[in-house]
This record gives C-alpha cells, sequence and structure tokens, in this order.
C-alpha cells in the first residue's frame, strides 16, 4: 500500500514551494513520520552529489535533510541545467542523458540526447517521474511534493508533469502557496484555480498564505470571502521571517551587491571583519558554496559584477558555472580577468571553485559545453582543462590546513595539474587556490583554517569563531520552518489532505481550462 502525499504549488515562482515544502516535511517527522521530499522536474544550476553519486536539484537535499533521511536520484528525476546556446543539459535519475532545446521540451522536437532518454519531450518523461514517486510512496508514510512555477501555466498545461500532471497521474491534493508580500494573494489564489481544468480543479484542496506581516485577524475576511468563492479553505498563514533562505533553484535570492540572504553579520570574534565578494559569472552554478562563510561571525560575503568592487575584498572568489569560457570572456570584457591578475601579482587571496577553478588556468580545451576548441584561461594557476563528454560526479573527502575536509564533484572539465602546491583535487600557486570541489567550505574545521590563512596573507587581524557549526546552523534553520508549520498552519487537516487525498465536494470554479 502506497503512503500518503501532497502536492505543494505555487502561485508564482518563488512563492515560498521550497520552504513550505521542507517545514512540512520536518513537522511531519518530529511527528514520527517516515516521510520522503520530491520533485518531479527541477530547472537548476543549482545541485548536489548523492552518496551513489547522482545528481538532483540542491533543494531536494536540503528538504531530505528535513525528513532525516539520505537524498537519492529517486527525489528529483529530472533535473535541467540551462545553458548559454537556449538548451538544458538533461539529467535523468541522476545521471545526464544530453542536451535538450526549450522546443524539444516541450515536444516539438530539436534534441541532442543520448541513450538514456527515449522519445524527447516532456510526454516521455513523465513515466519515469511517475515511477519514482510510486517507488518513494512505497516505502515511506508519506511523500510532500514540490511543483514548480504555477500550476495555472496553461500554454504549458499539455505536457506538464511537475505540477497538475504529476498531481493528475498520482492524485495528489494539491496545496497552492501564495506570497501575500508580493501582493494580489487573493487574486492569485481565485485566478490560479479558475484556470485549471476540472479534473485539475477536483484535485486543489486549498491554499496556504505566506510571509504576511501585521494582525492576522485583518486577513481574515478575505480568506472568508475566498472560501466563498472558491468552495476551498486556507491552510494556515505562516508569518514573515527574516534569514530562512534556503538552497534556492532558480536564481540568487539577492542583489548582485547585497549580502548573502537576509542574514545579519555577526560581531567577528576578533578586532576585524574579513571582506569575500564573490564574482556573479553567467551561469552560476552552486552559489550556495558561499553560505557558509557567510554563517561565520565577521565574515562579510557580496556578490560583485564590477572590477572597482574588488579592490577592499580581501578574498575573492570565482565560484562554479555552467558556463566556464562564456564566463572567462564575461571576466575578460568587465575588466574583472584584469583585477584578478593584479590581485594575484600583489600576492592578495582568489579562490576558484570548480568552473572558476577551470578558467584561473593556463589553457581550456572545450569541445563540449561551448564548443569553442582550445582558449587561453587567465595563468593565475598552473593547469590545463580539457572538457570530457563524461561528467565527473563524485563525494571526495580528504584534508587541508591538517583538517578533514568533504565536498562534491560536478563537472565535465578534467585538470592537469602542473605545478605550485596541492590543494584539495587543485592546487595552490602564491595566494590563488583553486579545487574542483563544491561544498567544502561546510567542513567547519577546514573553514576556519582556510580563513585563518586568507586572513595572514590579506594582512587583515581577523579571528574565525571557534564555535560556528554550519550543520548545527542548518539544523536549526530546518526547525524554524518546521516550528512555522506546526505553530501557524492547521496541521491536522494537512495531516488528513495528506493521508485521505482531497475533498470529495470541491466545487468548480469558472471559467476552467480546456
Amino acid at each position: 500500500m502506497n503512503g500518503g502525499g501532497l502536492l505543494v504549488a505555487g502561485t508564482t515562482s518563488d512563492a515560498g514551494k521550497s520552504v513550505v515544502t521542507a517545514g512540512i516535511c520536518r513537522w511531519l517527522v518530529r511527528q514520527g513520520v517516515k516521510v520522503a521530499p520530491f520533485k518531479g522536474q527541477n530547472m537548476s544550476l543549482n545541485s548536489f552529489v548523492t552518496r551513489e553519486g547522482a545528481e538532483i536539484g540542491r533543494a531536494q537535499a536540503m528538504q531530505a535533510q528535513a525528513c532525516r533521511v539520505e537524498p537519492s536520484a529517486l527525489m528529483n528525476p529530472v533535473l535541467l541545467k540551462p545553458g548559454g546556446d537556449r538548451t538544458s543539459q538533461v539529467v535523468l535519475k541522476g545521471r545526464p542523458v544530453g542536451e535538450l532545446s526549450a522546443r524539444g521540451f516541450f515536444g516539438t522536437g530539436d534534441a541532442r540526447l543520448g541513450t538514456g532518454l527515449h522519445g524527447g519531450g516532456r510526454e516521455a518523461l513523465l513515466a519515469t517521474v511517475v515511477e519514482c514517486l510510486e517507488e518513494l510512496r512505497s516505502s515511506h508514510d508519506a511523500v510532500i511534493c514540490e511543483g514548480a512555477g504555477s500550476p495555472a501555466e496553461i500554454n504549458l498545461r499539455r505536457t506538464d508533469l511537475v505540477n497538475m500532471g504529476i498531481a493528475r497521474a498520482a492524485r495528489l491534493p494539491v496545496l497552492v502557496v501564495g506570497d501575500i508580500d508580493r501582493g494580489g494573494v487573493f487574486a492569485s489564489f481565485f485566478g490560479t484555480t479558475a484556470l485549471l481544468a476540472p479534473e485539475d480543479q477536483a484535485l486543489l484542496a486549498g491554499y496556504l498564505v505566506n510571509k504576511f506581516r501585521g494582525d492576522v485577524s485583518l486577513l481574515e475576511p478575505g480568506l472568508d470571502m475566498l472560501r466563498s468563492l472558491t468552495g476551498r479553505r486556507t491552510y494556515g498563514v505562516l508569518p514573515f521571517r527574516h534569514g530562512l533562505g534556503i538552497d534556492e533553484e532558480d536564481g540568487l535570492a539577492v542583489s548582485l551587491r547585497g549580502a548573502v540572504r537576509e542574514s545579519a553579520v555577526s560581531e567577528p570574534a576578533g578586532p576585524q571583519v574579513l571582506r569575500v565578494a564573490v564574482c556573479a559569472v553567467p551561469l552560476m552554478s552552486n552559489f550556495t558554496d558561499v553560505d557558509a562563510l557567510a554563517a561565520e561571525p565577521g565574515v562579510v560575503v557580496r556578490f560583485v559584477d564590477r572590477a572597482a568592487e574588488l579592490a577592499d575584498a580581501d578574498l575573492v572568489i570565482v565560484p562554479g558555472t555552467r558556463g566556464t569560457v562564456r564566463a572567462l570572456g564575461w571576466l575578460r570584457e568587465r575588466g574583472l580577468a584584469g583585477a584578478l591578475a593584479r590581485r594575484a601579482a600583489e600576492g592578495r587571496p582568489v579562490l576558484g571553485i570548480c568552473g572558476g577553478f577551470q578558467l584561473l588556468g593556463e589553457r581550456i580545451e572545450d569541445e563540449v559545453e561551448s564548443r569553442a576548441g582550445t582558449v587561453e584561461g587567465l595563468g593565475l594557476l598552473p593547469l590545463r582543462v580539457r572538457f570530457a563528454r563524461e561528467k565527473t560526479l563524485g563525494r571526495p573527502h580528504g584534508e587541508a590546513f591538517g583538517e578533514r575536509v568533504e565536498g562534491y564533484e560536478i563537472h565535465h572539465g578534467l585538470a592537469e595539474v602542473t605545478g605550485g602546491e596541492a590543494f584539495l583535487d587543485g592546487c595552490r600557486s602564491g595566494s590563488v587556490w583553486g579545487t574542483h570541489w563544491h561544498g567544502s567550505l561546510e567542513s567547519d574545521g577546514f573553514r576556519r583554517a582556510f580563513l585563518r590563512e586568507v586572513a595572514a596573507v590579506a594582512g587583515r587581524r581577523f579571528v574565525p569563531a571557534p564555535g560556528t557549526s554550519f550543520a548545527a546552523l542548518r539544523e536549526q534553520q530546518l526547525d524554524h520552518l518546521g516550528d512555522l508549520i506546526e505553530e501557524h498552519a492547521d496541521t491536522d487537516a494537512l495531516w488528513r489532505l495528506i493521508e485521505s487525498g482531497p475533498p470529495a465536494d470541491l466545487p468548480f470554479v469558472p471559467p476552467g481550462a480546456p
């Protein structure tokens, strides 16, 4: 017998689906429920590698942590990684199977796919998505699914497999989340419902208001009117909370010159702060690599896109990217390449991660990602990179600065290091470090040792705080999400929905969609 299920949809992208899904998962696991997360299809450059070497979206990995289970390829069977030429790499059950254009993905052909995917288009993927969901439901008491964008994207409904497509195929009740902080939430709830076909409306059980500021009693008349118009209840009103940004899938939750997330910088343990500038390269991937730095008291992290913004940085990070050659050109066009070269010549710290590591080398041979052939790198590290068609996916571990380090690898580029000092799988040359390892800065001892070295090289009197645990901070954040659900949602009604499915008496709201 399959376990219960729920699909968390949204009125818009970034309405809070990932946060609400994680919060419901953490609330359920604290009640002793064996629960798993699921998202049929992600479009994201922010990904993670499971212990079995499968690539999935970071949001689902974080939601798995909320469930206190190991992430699995079953939790995100289709991952699309956008490229620079209107195509996306298709990752199916954790393995890349080829490139697909938007036209091909929406069912009109024009695909460059390997043998792992037959037929092209979303319709060919729905069976796989349903199979993965059913496998999870067979081994868990509940599976909490996350939608994408809006379920009322009527131009895409025919080939949808992540919103009402999977809901109808698996008979899942649907909860629609709306961000009231953006305004127009009542119109969004009503319009979303009224644009769905009758068969889809029969699954849309109700609504959840997110990011409310103020007195809930002032909202209640509107909620009552919404129920009389749609025949659907609101399952909760979640208050606005700062600092609950999690591993987003679609892009930065910050401006290029803003702080990471919404978190304030804690007072430094020593006399000075440490300033970190992250180059906001095109097609940036795994920007969450710097979250652990932002969690350190006294470390100020910002994303930058101008050469002048590197001047006062104690450490500059060139992050991962799905377009290494494109990012290299962007750095040169904006004068950032020259600024990085001057930093290296002056002995000022630079760290390259994955694609950022590759472009710091002497030469790149790329017939796979950009098909640009041989391209000259920035020449700040002694390495040459050759792109292979086979993607490297792994969970490496090792030691640096006398501390144990764990990370994960996601890259096509193979690096041949020809000099310098060993640094993780990469190298160090003077004040420039480079590695393919994502997530290494989440290893607390290594992060503190690395920051001490950076501060010494930069001439800053920065002292890492001795007790910062990134894992503990992440757990605390997930518990806050669980608290939001437990304290501000009708959890008894939510559980009935998960266990028993949508109410049988949900009325049709015209006009509907064909």
